[in-house]
């Protein structure tokens, strides 16, 4: 039975167990827990606090790539996890190690002293104090919910926010309105200091800019003071007057010009002196960030497509706004590669699976969509992503597990397909974990 946190990770399972998810809408737990353990985050190289709704992952990823092509060494702290908890914790470039974890575990269950915490609020903790101890040059760290009252907004005065594209998500804790949920994202804005926007609705973006208005934040907005763009298969950023010649992103589809654009000029404005124009170009060619479009070449799902003349991708995307841009993707894709595509789904049952589907209903010839589910008690049914993927106008069967929806993806009369694997990280993280060679590194 899968396991978003690995059965192997025994010390992780019990932290778990003893700190449930209890949503407090509030940092007052992680600040006593800081306090109680001297503020590590007060102890921190530089940070660059990144909040938005998609994207997130992918820009952090391009800037841990360019700050590392500088030579410069970076704490990371993202989440979720798609099969091991370490992932979410990357101590001057290395994931933290299971000796690491055990101790810091312990030293935070003593500090903590059993009052209430929840299990992200204390790995947030756990990793500001593991990043303290080691020495670095940069700090990243990806908002796990929100921003404005999540776990990781204790910093007053961090070198650089950047919020990333905002779009309808987590909408029981942070909507229902555009605004609503904007608002929630601008919340990591300080005082007086920097932040890099990028292109948003304009429901999203009034919130931003009244917030950075509020706090006399500086800000960059794409598209407004910056620019990003694709021309002839290369990543031009324009910051004023100066232009920025890139290759193309490591990662696929154009919506990752956008991801690599913004993390380019965020990068080009922390203004540090080992970050040149050739640092910005090996990062945006080199990042790498598994489950945003990633080509699956190893393990059985991708042997079993391998057998049958298809490739096989995988992406975390569930919103609306993932759906086009994965979308986007494979119009690409078979641009250059006309053969049929076939979507393999599941999804939490919250999420707007119907939104996510209409925009691939736009492809000629549109997919097919197999559906499944993965072991998680918010699992939506796959009859239900199903009826949503109809509803959408897109023809949909249901299957018990993802093995067998892409069987059946597979066994579809005519040219091998494209194959996309979607719907969600947790689903994402549940297809890797099948197979070490496909775990994250």
């Amino acid at each position: 039975m899968y396991d978003p946190i690995r059965a192997s990770d025994e010390v992780i399972a019990r932290l778990r167990a003893n700190h449930p998810s209890l949503i407090d809408l509030t940092t007052g737990r992680v600040e006593r827990l800081l306090a109680a353990l001297g503020h590590p985050e007060r102890r921190l190289p530089p940070v660059i606090h990144v909040a938005g709704t998609n994207g997130k992952g992918s820009t952090v990823a391009y800037m841990r790539a360019i700050a590392e092509a500088a030579g410069l060494k970076v704490h990371v702290l993202t989440s979720p996890h798609l099969v091991r908890f370490a992932e979410r914790i990357r101590v001057a470039g290395e994931l933290i190690s299971d000796a690491a974890l055990e101790a810091l575990i312990g030293e935070l269950e003593a500090a903590n002293a059993g009052e209430p915490i929840s299990f992200f609020e204390i790995t947030t903790v756990l990793a500001l104090e593991a990043f303290a101890r080691t020495p670095a040059d940069l700090c990243l760290i990806e908002v796990g919910l929100g921003g404005r009252f999540d776990a990781t907004n204790i910093f007053e005065a961090p070198e650089l926010c950047v919020i990333t594209p905002v779009d309808y998500d987590h909408l029981e804790m942070l909507g229902p309105e555009l605004s609503k949920i904007a608002w929630e994202k601008a919340g990591i804005i300080k005082q007086g200091r920097p932040v890099v926007v990028a292109r948003q609705m304009a429901e999203g973006l009034a919130p931003i800019l009244a917030e950075a208005e509020s706090k006399a934040a500086p800000v960059t907005l794409m598209g407004r003071d910056a620019e990003a763009w694709e021309a002839h298969g290369r990543l031009l950023v324009q910051l004023g007057e100066r232009l920025i010649d890139l290759p193309p992103p490591s990662l696929f589809g154009p919506h990752q010009f956008e991801n690599a654009g913004l993390a380019a000029a965020a990068m080009a404005l922390l203004d540090h002196p080992r970050i040149d124009e050739d640092a910005i170009a090996r990062g945006v060619a080199s990042a790498q960030w598994p489950a945003r479009f990633q080509r699956l070449r190893e393990g059985r799902l991708a042997q079993r497509a391998a057998a049958r003349g298809a490739d096989l991708w995988l992406d975390g995307g569930h919103n609306p706004h993932a759906g086009q841009a994965l979308a986007q993707a494979l119009a690409r894709l078979t641009a250059r590669d006309p053969r049929p595509v076939v979507l393999v789904s599941a999804m939490f049952a919250r999420k707007d699976a119907q939104g996510f589907f209409a925009p691939f209903a736009g492809l000629t010839p549109a997919p097919a969509v197999f559906t499944t589910t993965f072991d998680s008690p918010n699992a939506a049914p796959a009859e239900e992503i199903a009826a949503a993927a109809r509803q959408a106008g897109l023809t949909a069967t249901a299957w018990p597990d993802v093995t067998e929806a892409l069987t059946a993806a597979l066994a579809r009369p005519g040219p091998a397909p494209h194959v996309l694997i979607c719907g969600g990280l947790h689903f994402a993280g549940e297809v890797l974990a099948m197979d070490p060679e496909t775990w994250p590194r």
